[in-house]
């Protein structure tokens, strides 16, 4: 008995082998040219959404530069059926907050500030969010609200900016000890809003101590 096939056997058995694995070669081929396909037309649909909501983001801030409230909320209306998920809709919802407490229609602007605090994916955009939340719930006449919007948002880069509107919740509160320490806790190096905490804290009878890692505070006493 020879060691190889012949050639003519070869050929008859690799015939054989097509013919009894071609529905599943076929179908595997079909399988990788149809994800192929799949992948590039999600990739182009979620290209031209991602355009799309950009173009409707720049409309919105033509209108509202025009004084055209009316068709900018339409447009965030459309961004927030069409692309919830969008970073363009999250923006879109903080401008149309931002009118709605220039015109102290406070329910609204919580409305808007309360999705991006819940939906964004972007983690700093809803602690943003949720701050800016907790200030018109103050506004509102709602400091527990506001108290209970801020928790979990102590920590990093927005941390000064927690302890002021947290001490803002609790002024409303009427605990003026707490928005006190709430105040010094705020103040920091560089802070935009050093000034006006240490207003706050002289309206409250206390001497406005200095900034965190203000050099003045090491010369005190000397």
């Amino acid at each position: 008995m020879e060691e190889y096939l012949s050639e003519k056997e070869q050929w008859e058995w690799l015939k054989a082998q097509v013919r009894s694995n071609a529905p599943a070669a076929l179908l595997a081929v079909l399988l990788v040219v149809g994800g192929v396909a799949g992948w590039r037309w999600y990739q182009q649909h979620q290209d031209a959404a991602r355009l799309e909501a950009g173009a409707r983001y720049m409309q919105i801030l033509q209108h509202l530069e025009k004084g055209e409230q009316d068709k900018a909320f339409a447009l965030v209306a459309q961004l927030e059926h069409d692309t919830p998920d969008s970073p363009y809709t999250d923006q879109a919802r903080l401008l149309a907050a931002r009118v709605y407490v220039d015109t102290n229609d406070f329910d609204k602007a919580a409305t808007m500030l309360a999705a991006v605090a819940s939906q964004s994916k972007d983690p700093q955009l809803a602690v943003i969010a949720r701050q800016r939340l907790a200030r018109v719930q103050i506004a509102q006449g709602k400091p527990d609200a506001a108290l209970e919007t801020l928790k979990g948002t102590e920590g990093g880069a927005f941390a000064a900016r927690y302890h002021e509107v947290r001490g803002d919740a609790l002024y409303a509160k009427g605990d003026k000890a707490g928005a006190l320490t709430e105040y010094q806790a705020a103040l920091e190096p560089g802070s935009a809003d050093a000034q006006l905490l240490q207003l706050k804290i002289a309206d409250l009878g206390a001497a406005p101590p200095a900034a965190k890692g203000d050099p003045a505070a090491a010369s005190v006493g000397k």
